[in-house]
């Protein structure tokens, strides 16, 4: 299938091409709306920002700071996780285009399912690659961010040093916005992973692949903004 059909095969088919774009709207638009409302809204992130500060206040206090590095090695540790299975998924997914006549068959014999052609088989295959190729990137990205986190928290003056209050309000300030990057790029991954449960769906049908991309942004909204996690969270939530 070449690549000036695959455009073609989703203008033919209409349905696909707003489930698409449904699909897209959610995913981006939800990240969007999360990355905006991090800052000033009751969240999940905007709680954990609060919290990794106040870890910071403490850590700048300390003259042993191996506590402080193995928490961001276990964060490293958590992001490396999700970064190889990406890589796994990958070859998979690549894996499975070569062996899509077979899937292609099984996927017939369920309720409700459209007739794919081969074309956009490979396009909806192709749309999981790119989503797994973002989350990788998001994946590694903020590994490479913890690993700055620990220079940053090794760097910072000790309290032998006397640092000013002004010298030691920047650094806290600096670090804590640096794991918080860190943490928006992994979250971003994780979502990234949410959502390609939804585009699964797209093999069944377009109808099912809108309605799965719907319930993921609630159920993410619901974790992230209404979630009894966060309302714990909140209970004792240090000061900005």
């Amino acid at each position: 299938m070449s690549e000036h059909e695959w455009p073609v095969l989703l203008w033919d088919n209409g349905l696909d091409l707003i489930a698409l774009l449904f699909f897209l709207a959610c995913f981006k638009g939800y990240l969007y709306y999360t990355s905006r409302k991090s800052t000033s809204t009751p969240c999940l992130a905007f709680a954990m920002h609060r919290f990794r500060k106040q870890w910071i206040r403490v850590a700048l206090k300390r003259e042993n700071r191996i506590a402080d590095t193995n928490i961001v090695a276990n964060l490293e540790r958590n992001v490396s996780f999700f970064a190889s299975t990406s890589i796994l998924v990958l070859a998979g997914l690549l894996t499975l285009l070569t062996s899509s006549e077979s899937v292609m068959s099984m996927l017939s014999d369920i309720p409700f399912s459209d007739d794919s052609s081969r074309g956009e088989w490979e396009v909806k295959v192709l749309l999981l690659v790119l989503m797994f190729i973002y989350a990788f990137f998001k994946f590694t990205w903020a590994l490479r961010q913890f690993g700055l986190v620990s220079v940053m928290i090794g760097g910072a003056p000790e309290p032998v040093d006397h640092p000013s209050a002004a010298e030691t309000r920047r650094h806290v300030d600096s670090i804590t916005r640096m794991a918080s990057k860190a943490s928006g790029n992994f979250n971003s991954g994780l979502r990234t992973y949410y959502f390609s449960m939804a585009a699964l769906a797209w093999f069944v049908n377009a109808w099912f692949f809108m309605a799965l991309s719907a319930l993921v942004v609630l159920v993410l909204y619901r974790r992230e903004f209404k979630s009894d996690t966060l309302a714990i969270m909140m209970e004792d939530l240090p000061e900005a």
